[in-house]
């Protein structure tokens, strides 16, 4: 089922509180991050959530975002909030960390009910350095590909279209959690260790166009943008981001495309 208008609203003012939270500790530990992908679209083009984009999303880069798994510890206000990654939740495979509205549900239709805390959520993506050279930056292009598709195993496992391929997932879900995250922490380690040209989220596909990565200076420096009201971080390029992501991002897609994710299970924080 898709959010009626009431329930988006409500999960994008949850979403907001948590946006807030993380605005509050960034800036208190001055660690730079931005409104990512449709978050900050929707702050650069409507000052606002973008009217029926259900989700939230922010970016750190990996140095930035070890700052802010550690302050957590003792400074986000756990009554409320989750910081989610696979330290925190034994069981979650994705990887990417998230920040999670406790006492709150949202399902996705598309897939099962899984093992680790399923609250809204702000998805909080870790970029990392692309290798500059051709031949490295296409092995590690096939790395991120391999890594993502195991780590959806625990979902394809369950709804892939054909009989072979959710045979195929439940092969690569025999690979052990924690092996698959220290693979990852291996390579971005190695990745890291110079500044590149481009950087990326490994376990997020891009379009095309920008599938080795984004430009790096896109993550250099901070701006301020209105969201809903609030004051929040951006890119100070974000306008070679947002065009790299949807090229000319201030005409709003036609009306056939402004759709949200459909849901099966929606728990609004305060509901029984």
């Amino acid at each position: 089922m898709y959010l009626s208008s009431r329930e988006l609203k409500a999960v994008q003012q949850t979403e907001l509180e948590m946006l807030i939270e993380i605005d509050r500790i960034c800036r208190k530990y001055r660690i730079p991050y931005t409104l990512d992908s449709g978050t900050l679209l929707g702050a650069v083009r409507d000052k606002g959530f973008i009217p029926w984009d259900d989700d939230a999303d922010v970016v750190m880069t990996r140095g930035a975002y070890e700052h802010f798994f550690e302050v957590c510890r003792t400074e986000l206000d756990t009554e409320r909030f989750f910081l989610q990654d696979y330290r925190t939740d034994k069981a979650y495979r994705w990887g990417y960390p998230k920040m999670r509205r406790n006492d709150s549900l949202l399902i996705r239709e598309d897939q099962p009910e899984l093992s680790w805390h399923q609250g809204i959520f702000v998805d909080i993506f870790v970029y990392d350095n692309v290798p500059d050279s051709w031949l490295m930056r296409r092995i590690h292009l096939f790395f991120c590909y391999l890594i993502r598709k195991i780590q959806y195993a625990v979902v394809g496992k369950e709804t892939a279209g054909s009989f072979l391929l959710r045979i195929w997932y439940s092969v690569l879900m025999k690979i052990p959690r924690d092996m698959l995250f220290r693979w990852l922490e291996r390579v971005y380690s190695q990745c890291n260790r110079q500044r590149t040209e481009l950087m990326r989220h490994m376990t997020y596909a891009y379009r095309k166009k920008c599938r080795f990565g984004l430009p790096s200076k896109c993550f250099a420096e901070q701006i301020e943008v209105e969201l809903e009201g609030h004051r929040f971080l951006g890119s100070k390029e974000y306008d070679t981001y947002l065009t790299v992501l949807y090229d000319d991002y201030m005409v709003p897609p036609p009306e056939s495309e402004r759709n949200h994710t459909a849901y099966r299970v929606v728990k609004l924080p305060g509901m029984p």
